[in-house]
C-alpha cells in the first residue's frame, strides 16, 4: 500500500483512518491542499513552501486523487479538511478540556463559530478576527502574543485556502511552543450551516466542489474551472513513493 507520495516536493499522506485518535496527539502543520490552489502553485511561491514545511499534508482534492488514479496508477484516498474536522469535533466532544484558537475571517463567521463549539460545550475556545493577510508577506505580532498566551492546544485556520497554509508555516515558525495547527479554511461552515450542506456522502463521492457551485455559481465555478489545469501538471510530474 502506498503511505507517501512526493509531489513537487510536497510530501502527501495517504492517511489510514484507522489511525485517527493518535493524530490529534500528533503536533504540527496540517494543511489540506484544494485542487485550484494545487494547480497554481507556480504563481505562490510562499504557498508552495508552505505544503513543503507542513509536517502533514492530506489529499483533500478529490480531483487531484482521480489524476493519480487514471494517469498514474496510484490508489490513494482522499481525506478532506471536511472529513476531518468531522472526527476533531467528536475527538473535543471527549475532549472538553482542550484550549482551541480559531482564527476567523470576519467578526460574524467568529461569534457563529463560537455558538458552534458552545452547542459541543468546549469551554475553552479563544477567537482572533485576521486582518487581511497578503499572499506573499504574512506577518502579525498580535496574533504570535494573543497565542502565546493562551498556548492552545488546537489552532484552526478559518480562513481563504492559499493564505491560511502561509500563515500556518509562520506560526509554526514562530511559535516558541509546539502545537497543533489545522488549516481547514472555511470546512467549519459547513458544520454552521454557512456552506453549502456538504456531508459524508457527497465528501465520499468527491462531489463536495458540485454542490458549492450549486450553492454559489458566481463564486465557485471559475475557482473549480482553473483547477483543470492540474491534469497537466500531474502528466509531467514524476511521482516519488514511499
Amino acid at each position: 500500500m502506498v503511505k507517501k507520495i512526493i509531489y513537487r516536493d510536497i510530501t502527501f499522506i495517504n492517511f489510514n483512518l484507522k489511525k485517527i485518535n493518535i493524530l490529534f496527539k500528533k503536533k504540527g502543520l496540517f494543511v489540506f491542499p484544494a485542487g485550484p490552489t494545487l494547480a497554481n502553485m507556480e504563481i505562490n511561491s510562499q504557498y508552495h513552501q508552505s505544503l513543503r514545511q507542513a509536517d502533514y499534508v492530506f489529499f483533500d482534492s478529490g480531483y487531484f486523487v482521480l489524476l493519480l488514479r487514471i494517469f498514474k496508477s496510484l490508489n490513494v484516498k482522499k481525506f478532506s479538511g471536511f472529513r476531518f474536522l468531522e472526527f476533531f469535533f467528536k475527538y473535543l466532544s471527549k475532549n472538553k478540556d482542550k484550549k482551541v484558537f480559531s482564527i476567523d475571517p470576519n467578526l460574524k463567521q467568529s461569534s457563529i463559530n463560537r455558538e458552534y463549539f458552545q452547542k459541543m460545550d468546549v469551554k475553552k475556545v479563544y477567537s482572533y478576527i485576521a486582518p487581511i493577510y497578503k499572499n506573499s508577506n504574512i506577518v502579525d505580532k498580535k496574533l504570535i502574543n494573543e497565542i502565546k498566551k493562551i498556548k492552545p492546544d488546537f489552532i484552526l485556520t478559518n480562513i481563504a485556502g492559499g493564505k491560511q497554509e502561509i500563515l500556518g508555516l509562520y506560526l509554526k515558525k514562530k511559535l516558541s511552543f509546539k502545537t497543533s495547527i489545522y488549516c481547514t479554511g472555511a470546512a467549519i461552515s459547513f458544520f454552521t450551516g454557512q456552506q453549502p450542506p456538504v456531508n459524508k456522502f457527497f465528501d465520499y463521492l468527491y462531489l463536495g466542489w458540485f454542490i458549492r457551485i450549486l450553492f454559489n455559481p458566481k463564486l465557485f465555478l471559475l475557482r473549480y474551472l482553473s483547477a483543470f489545469k492540474l491534469t497537466q501538471n500531474v502528466l509531467r510530474e514524476k511521482m516519488l513513493i514511499k
